[in-house]
Protein backbone atom coordinates (compact mmCIF):
# COMPACT_ATOMS: atom_id res chain seq x y z
CA UNK A 1 0.00 0.00 0.00
CA UNK A 2 2.55 2.84 1.12
CA UNK A 3 4.55 1.45 -1.90
CA UNK A 4 1.85 2.23 -4.64
CA UNK A 5 1.28 5.76 -2.72
CA UNK A 6 4.81 6.68 -3.16
CA UNK A 7 4.70 5.39 -6.85
CA UNK A 8 1.66 7.68 -7.24
CA UNK A 9 3.31 10.66 -5.68
CA UNK A 10 6.54 10.09 -7.58
CA UNK A 11 4.42 10.33 -10.90
CA UNK A 12 2.33 13.54 -9.96
CA UNK A 13 5.80 15.12 -9.40
CA UNK A 14 7.12 14.14 -12.95
CA UNK A 15 4.08 15.70 -14.17
CA UNK A 16 4.06 18.90 -12.37
CA UNK A 17 7.81 19.23 -13.31
CA UNK A 18 6.82 18.80 -16.76
CA UNK A 19 3.95 21.24 -17.06
CA UNK A 20 6.32 23.69 -15.36
CA UNK A 21 9.46 23.09 -17.71
CA UNK A 22 6.93 23.78 -20.91
CA UNK A 23 5.58 26.85 -19.00
CA UNK A 24 9.01 28.18 -18.31
CA UNK A 25 10.38 27.42 -22.11
CA UNK A 26 6.88 29.25 -23.54
CA UNK A 27 7.64 32.18 -21.73
CA UNK A 28 11.07 32.17 -22.82
CA UNK A 29 10.56 31.85 -26.69
CA UNK A 30 7.25 34.55 -26.40
CA UNK A 31 7.68 37.94 -26.91
CA UNK A 32 5.62 39.45 -23.73
CA UNK A 33 2.80 41.78 -24.42
CA UNK A 34 4.36 44.92 -22.84
CA UNK A 35 6.78 45.06 -25.10
CA UNK A 36 6.31 46.96 -28.50
CA UNK A 37 7.20 45.35 -31.32
CA UNK A 38 10.36 46.28 -33.34
CA UNK A 39 8.43 47.09 -36.80
CA UNK A 40 5.61 49.18 -34.62
CA UNK A 41 6.02 52.98 -35.71
CA UNK A 42 8.03 55.23 -34.00
CA UNK A 43 5.93 58.00 -32.05
CA UNK A 44 7.78 61.61 -31.86
CA UNK A 45 5.50 62.89 -29.19
CA UNK A 46 5.66 59.74 -26.66
CA UNK A 47 8.37 61.36 -24.45
CA UNK A 48 9.04 58.12 -21.97
CA UNK A 49 9.40 54.18 -22.74
CA UNK A 50 5.82 53.19 -23.21
CA UNK A 51 6.91 49.62 -21.52
CA UNK A 52 10.61 48.55 -20.05
CA UNK A 53 11.26 46.79 -22.71
CA UNK A 54 10.80 49.96 -24.81
CA UNK A 55 14.72 51.01 -26.27
CA UNK A 56 13.82 53.47 -28.34
CA UNK A 57 15.70 56.69 -27.40
CA UNK A 58 13.96 59.53 -25.79
CA UNK A 59 13.31 63.04 -27.20
CA UNK A 60 15.90 65.63 -26.33
CA UNK A 61 15.26 69.42 -26.44
CA UNK A 62 18.12 71.26 -27.30
CA UNK A 63 19.31 73.46 -24.43
CA UNK A 64 18.51 76.58 -25.84
CA UNK A 65 14.61 75.25 -26.08
CA UNK A 66 14.81 73.72 -22.99
CA UNK A 67 16.31 76.75 -21.17
CA UNK A 68 13.75 78.92 -22.79
CA UNK A 69 10.98 76.51 -21.50
CA UNK A 70 12.15 76.64 -18.31
CA UNK A 71 12.88 80.34 -17.84
CA UNK A 72 9.41 81.04 -19.26
CA UNK A 73 8.03 79.08 -16.38
CA UNK A 74 5.75 80.64 -13.49
CA UNK A 75 7.68 79.26 -10.98
CA UNK A 76 10.87 80.65 -12.46
CA UNK A 77 9.18 84.21 -13.14
CA UNK A 78 8.42 84.14 -9.26
CA UNK A 79 11.62 83.37 -8.29
CA UNK A 80 13.21 85.90 -10.38
CA UNK A 81 11.26 88.46 -9.48
CA UNK A 82 12.34 87.90 -6.04
CA UNK A 83 16.02 88.11 -6.43
CA UNK A 84 15.15 91.48 -8.99
CA UNK A 85 13.28 92.83 -6.14
CA UNK A 86 16.30 92.09 -3.54
CA UNK A 87 19.06 93.41 -5.40
CA UNK A 88 16.66 96.52 -6.65
CA UNK A 89 16.76 97.14 -3.06
CA UNK A 90 20.93 97.15 -2.88
CA UNK A 91 21.29 99.64 -5.96
CA UNK A 92 19.11 102.32 -4.37
CA UNK A 93 21.32 102.15 -1.51
CA UNK A 94 25.01 102.57 -3.83
CA UNK A 95 25.81 98.97 -3.13
CA UNK A 96 24.82 98.34 -7.01
CA UNK A 97 26.18 99.73 -9.75
CA UNK A 98 25.86 98.89 -14.25
CA UNK A 99 29.79 98.68 -14.15
CA UNK A 100 29.97 96.28 -10.57
CA UNK A 101 31.31 93.28 -11.05
CA UNK A 102 29.60 90.73 -9.34
CA UNK A 103 29.90 87.07 -7.92
CA UNK A 104 27.17 84.82 -7.51
CA UNK A 105 27.82 81.52 -5.03
CA UNK A 106 26.20 78.23 -5.31
CA UNK A 107 23.89 79.85 -7.59
CA UNK A 108 21.90 76.88 -7.96
CA UNK A 109 20.24 77.61 -11.74
CA UNK A 110 20.65 80.44 -12.15
CA UNK A 111 17.94 83.07 -10.81
CA UNK A 112 20.28 85.86 -9.10
CA UNK A 113 22.79 86.15 -11.47
CA UNK A 114 19.92 86.43 -14.15
CA UNK A 115 18.26 89.11 -12.29
CA UNK A 116 21.28 91.31 -11.58
CA UNK A 117 21.91 91.15 -15.50
CA UNK A 118 18.31 92.41 -15.67
CA UNK A 119 18.68 95.48 -13.30
CA UNK A 120 21.43 96.16 -15.62
CA UNK A 121 25.44 94.44 -14.44
CA UNK A 122 26.85 94.05 -17.31
CA UNK A 123 29.34 91.94 -16.02
CA UNK A 124 28.45 89.01 -13.51
CA UNK A 125 29.72 85.44 -13.23
CA UNK A 126 28.11 82.46 -11.38
CA UNK A 127 29.21 79.18 -10.27
CA UNK A 128 27.85 76.10 -8.92
CA UNK A 129 29.31 72.82 -8.41
CA UNK A 130 26.70 71.77 -11.44
CA UNK A 131 26.46 74.03 -13.89
CA UNK A 132 23.44 75.56 -15.69
CA UNK A 133 24.23 76.66 -18.81
CA UNK A 134 24.82 79.99 -19.74
CA UNK A 135 24.01 80.83 -16.32
CA UNK A 136 26.38 79.11 -14.49
CA UNK A 137 29.50 77.76 -14.50
CA UNK A 138 31.03 74.54 -12.38
CA UNK A 139 33.26 75.32 -9.85
CA UNK A 140 33.72 74.72 -6.20
CA UNK A 141 32.59 77.35 -3.99
CA UNK A 142 35.17 76.64 -1.44
CA UNK A 143 38.14 76.69 -4.42
CA UNK A 144 37.20 79.19 -6.33
CA UNK A 145 39.42 79.35 -9.34
CA UNK A 146 39.47 83.14 -9.57
CA UNK A 147 42.00 85.67 -8.57
CA UNK A 148 42.60 87.44 -5.14
CA UNK A 149 40.47 91.24 -5.16
CA UNK A 150 38.74 90.45 -8.88
CA UNK A 151 35.01 91.18 -7.95
CA UNK A 152 33.06 94.38 -6.69
CA UNK A 153 30.78 92.54 -5.36
CA UNK A 154 29.29 88.62 -3.86
CA UNK A 155 26.17 87.39 -3.13
CA UNK A 156 25.28 83.47 -1.64
CA UNK A 157 22.03 82.84 -0.83
CA UNK A 158 23.06 79.48 0.48
CA UNK A 159 25.87 79.73 3.24
CA UNK A 160 24.05 77.25 5.80
CA UNK A 161 24.22 74.76 3.06
CA UNK A 162 28.03 74.73 2.59
CA UNK A 163 29.92 72.14 3.35
CA UNK A 164 32.86 74.53 5.03
CA UNK A 165 31.61 77.85 6.06
CA UNK A 166 34.42 79.32 7.01
CA UNK A 167 36.42 78.12 4.12
CA UNK A 168 33.18 79.28 1.91
CA UNK A 169 33.33 82.89 3.21
CA UNK A 170 37.08 83.14 2.88
CA UNK A 171 36.89 82.20 -0.43
CA UNK A 172 34.41 85.11 -1.01
CA UNK A 173 36.16 87.83 0.68
CA UNK A 174 39.63 87.10 -0.89
CA UNK A 175 37.96 87.32 -4.58
CA UNK A 176 36.05 90.85 -3.42
CA UNK A 177 38.28 93.60 -4.09
CA UNK A 178 38.98 95.98 -1.05
CA UNK A 179 35.81 98.33 -0.34
CA UNK A 180 33.57 95.71 -2.09
CA UNK A 181 30.82 93.86 -0.58
CA UNK A 182 30.35 90.77 0.38
CA UNK A 183 26.55 89.42 0.85
CA UNK A 184 24.73 86.54 2.50
CA UNK A 185 20.52 85.67 2.64
CA UNK A 186 20.45 83.66 5.56
CA UNK A 187 17.29 82.24 7.15
CA UNK A 188 15.42 84.90 9.40
CA UNK A 189 17.27 85.68 12.37
CA UNK A 190 18.76 88.87 14.55
CA UNK A 191 20.51 89.61 17.26
CA UNK A 192 23.31 87.63 18.31
CA UNK A 193 22.87 85.42 15.31
CA UNK A 194 23.95 88.39 13.19
CA UNK A 195 26.95 88.72 15.04
CA UNK A 196 27.83 85.15 14.72
CA UNK A 197 27.83 85.27 11.05
CA UNK A 198 29.39 88.37 10.41
CA UNK A 199 32.38 87.25 12.53
CA UNK A 200 32.53 84.80 9.70
CA UNK A 201 34.20 87.81 7.70
CA UNK A 202 37.40 88.68 9.46
CA UNK A 203 38.53 91.29 6.97
CA UNK A 204 34.59 92.57 6.88
CA UNK A 205 32.80 94.84 8.71
CA UNK A 206 29.39 94.87 8.92
CA UNK A 207 27.23 97.39 6.99
CA UNK A 208 23.46 96.57 6.42
CA UNK A 209 21.07 94.06 7.98
CA UNK A 210 17.18 93.64 6.52
CA UNK A 211 14.51 91.67 6.76
CA UNK A 212 13.49 90.43 3.46
CA UNK A 213 11.28 88.33 1.43
CA UNK A 214 13.28 85.69 -0.94
CA UNK A 215 12.54 82.84 -3.04
CA UNK A 216 9.07 82.80 -0.98
CA UNK A 217 10.69 82.96 2.48
CA UNK A 218 11.75 85.36 4.82
CA UNK A 219 15.26 85.85 5.39
CA UNK A 220 17.84 88.25 6.74
CA UNK A 221 20.42 89.99 4.28
CA UNK A 222 23.67 90.55 5.66
CA UNK A 223 26.23 93.06 3.67
CA UNK A 224 29.71 93.29 4.68
CA UNK A 225 32.28 95.12 3.59
CA UNK A 226 35.87 94.45 2.72
CA UNK A 227 38.64 96.24 5.08
CA UNK A 228 41.59 94.89 4.48
CA UNK A 229 43.01 92.97 1.60
CA UNK A 230 43.19 89.14 2.08
CA UNK A 231 46.33 87.61 3.54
Amino acid sequence: MERNVEKMLNRVSVVFISIGTAIMVIMILQTPKTCIPPEAPSKPHTHFPRSTCDSSPRQHLPLPKKNARMWSSRAWKSRLSSFSTYFLRLRDLGFLHNHTKALCLSAGAGHAPMALSQIGLADVTAVELVDSIPLVKRADPHNLPFFDGVFDFAFTAHLAEALFPLRFVEEMERTVRRGGFCVVAVDECGGEDVREIARLFPNSKLVDVANVTLEGSKRTSILMKVQDSPT
